[in-house]
């Protein structure tokens, strides 16, 4: 018997970008549709060039082992919000705002995450971006509807902004 993986860093990610930039769009009348467009599609092709690079195999928690054990150096879930927070950072996003999310911090369960609010709404109204949990598909949806439990760590949000 054989298993097979779909290989997920070539998938077609084309109606994901296309729901979430329009998501993100509707956060707020003052977001610009084109800032978050281009937001959506550079969290996404960053996600799988990422992926691709650092040679991810699913699921995550087989990713972490293979770190573990030295045969891979990427891919912890901190791995992936630096990576693609610091692509979103070079944006000089104006309308959408970046934030660092950490769920059970400081605990062996602990998960990071960047989240994306309008300028001047709250963590929590935001949208999770999380390539750890799809190991290069790109994971988006409200932070209150996630089944993690994140809080914004402001030390690394500002990392973000500067």
């Amino acid at each position: 018997m054989f298993l097979m993986f779909a290989d997920a860093t070539w998938a077609d990610d084309s109606k994901s970008i296309k729901l979430f930039g329009d998501a993100l769009a509707q956060l707020s009348p003052d977001v610009d549709p084109a800032e978050a467009e281009l937001l959506s599609e550079t969290a996404h092709h960053t996600a799988r060039k990422l992926a691709r690079e650092w040679h991810v195999v699913p699921p995550a928690q087989f990713q972490n082992f293979l770190i573990h054990i030295g045969k891979r150096q990427w891919g912890f879930c901190f791995h992936w919000a630096h990576g693609i927070g610091a692509e979103l950072k070079a944006l000089h996003l104006k309308t959408l705002v970046l934030h660092w999310g950490a769920s059970d911090p400081g605990t062996l369960s602990e998960s990071n995450c960047i989240v994306v609010t309008a300028r001047g709404q709250p963590f929590y109204d935001g949208y999770v971006i999380d390539a750890w949990r799809g190991a290069g598909r790109l994971y988006w949806w409200p932070v209150r509807k996630d089944t993690y439990h994140w809080k914004e760590d402001l030390h690394e949000t500002l990392g973000l902004r500067e």
